[in-house]
């Protein structure tokens, strides 16, 4: 987890590459534009002009497109909301809706899965905007005829818009397209049955760095925080997860689900999971951990119960364990398929008993003939390993001598347990106080 808070991600003016045009530069589109909040209470006509009702609110439909249509409108006929399929719309504009019939079936609505309200459930809430990595707030969301259907194609994040909207008369009415963000950068909206979203967002997501999904998480509050989650892929997730600020993760975790936290925990890397596992309750963390894989709950249960102060506490479990018969190519091979976790140093290799020989480093293995043996690459200097039980002090010294980027962690039989990584020593240092204490002993 993150030490240090960061600057917000409101201030960062990145921009991803690979976008498609956006559909707003399009001049027949943005002629086109209807604001919803200037519709809402707006009148419903039939064919011959005759008023049906009030509008209420709009329904979306979400799938594969990445601009969501109109597939229905909620309308006040009398004292009760009825509603009246988007096929009927023949004539949309900010002053009314007029629809195709005289004859309009009226039924009571019924939210579909796959549906949204646009004024109950999108206009001012948070989303996220992923070409400009930023978390902001819709004031107006605008909809335009594209491939035949009314479609909602931009949301408007302007203080404007807001003040405009609170404004009564025609000039509430109108749209004011400044500060609009097209609809497919929206990665992510929260609205009361989940998550409301455009096709590609998570394709557009993965080309995020973990620590700017960590920032936009972090800028997000309750039901939006959790609804962003919930789009990403597990992995991406826990990486996000492992650069969050602790007290902003706690917070996070106890909106989830105790399988949903379950999930993401496990594919933390295991001393991080260890840490988030050890600041939680007793109860909320047994509820974490009865939701995931046995063998998994366990390893993790073994990590927590280590102290924060000693090896074991602060260490991963993620070894790649090799043998001297096997081949540098197999042990490249290895290295490749687990390039996802945390395991770039190199390959820890054992003896018949699961006993430490050696760590070899991938520049020596790159150096290498892929034919050769890894016991041709054995020799001195030896690693040297400390116990899950070792002060982090004599940590630090073995680090000192060692002058690698990792130490193995054996147990009493010297089998490799775990290893520690220099940037978590320094992480534990740090949470300490203790590099305080060491830098200026280190003077002496």
């Amino acid at each position: 987890m993150k030490t240090s808070p960061v600057t917000g991600i409101n201030t960062v003016a990145k921009k991803l590459s690979g976008r498609s045009d956006s559909v707003l530069a399009r001049k027949n589109i943005r002629n086109s534009l209807v604001s919803v909040a200037g519709l809402i209470g707006r009148p419903v006509r039939d064919e011959n002009g005759r008023l049906i009702g009030k509008l209420v609110d709009i329904v979306v439909r979400h799938g594969e497109e990445t601009y969501p249509p109109v597939s229905g409108l909620i309308v006040r006929v009398g004292q009760s909301k009825s509603f009246i399929s988007g096929q009927h719309i023949s004539k949309f504009t900010n002053d009314e809706i007029r629809l195709s019939s005289t004859k309009i079936d009226l039924v009571d609505f019924q939210r579909r899965e796959g549906e949204s309200l646009l004024d109950a459930d999108v206009l001012d809430h948070q989303i996220v905007d992923v070409n400009g990595l930023r978390v902001v707030r819709s004031s107006d969301l605008y909809l335009a005829p594209l491939d035949r259907e009314i479609r909602v194609v931009g949301v408007d994040i302007s203080f404007r818009s807001f003040i405009r909207r609170i404004i009564p008369g025609a000039l509430s009415r109108r749209p004011t397209p400044e500060h609009v963000v097209d609809w497919a950068s929206v990665a992510s909206l929260a609205d009361t049955s989940g998550v409301v979203r455009t096709s590609g967002s998570r394709a557009v997501l993965s080309q995020l760095r973990a620590a700017d999904i960590a920032d936009l998480i972090e800028d997000l509050a309750g039901r939006e925080q959790s609804a962003l989650i919930e789009l990403l892929d597990p992995e991406l997730a826990a990486d996000a997860l492992e650069e969050m600020e602790d007290e902003e993760l706690q917070g996070l975790l106890r909106g989830l689900s105790a399988e949903r936290a379950a999930e993401l925990i496990a594919h933390m890397e295991p001393d991080e999971s260890a840490e988030v596992l050890r600041d939680l309750d007793d109860e909320h963390r047994e509820s974490i951990l009865n939701s995931m894989d046995a063998k998994v709950a366990s390893d993790l249960r073994e990590l927590v119960s280590f102290d924060e102060a000693l090896a074991g506490g602060i260490m991963t479990t993620h070894l790649l364990l090799t043998h001297e018969g096997d081949t540098v190519g197999a042990a490249l091979k290895m290295l490749v398929e687990n390039k996802e976790r945390d395991i770039s140093d190199g390959v820890v290799v054992v003896d018949a008993r699961g006993r430490l020989i050696d760590h070899i480093q991938v520049i020596e293995l790159v150096a290498a003939k892929s034919s050769a043996l890894l016991s041709t690459l054995i020799g001195a200097p030896l690693p040297t390993a400390v116990h899950p039980d070792t002060p982090l002090k004599e940590v630090i010294e073995e680090f000192a001598d060692n002058r690698g980027s990792s130490i193995i962690v054996v147990d009493e039989k010297r089998k490799p347990v775990g290893r520690i990584l220099a940037d978590d020593l320094i992480d534990a240092l740090v949470a300490q106080g203790a590099y305080r204490g060491f830098s200026q002993g280190s003077g002496n």
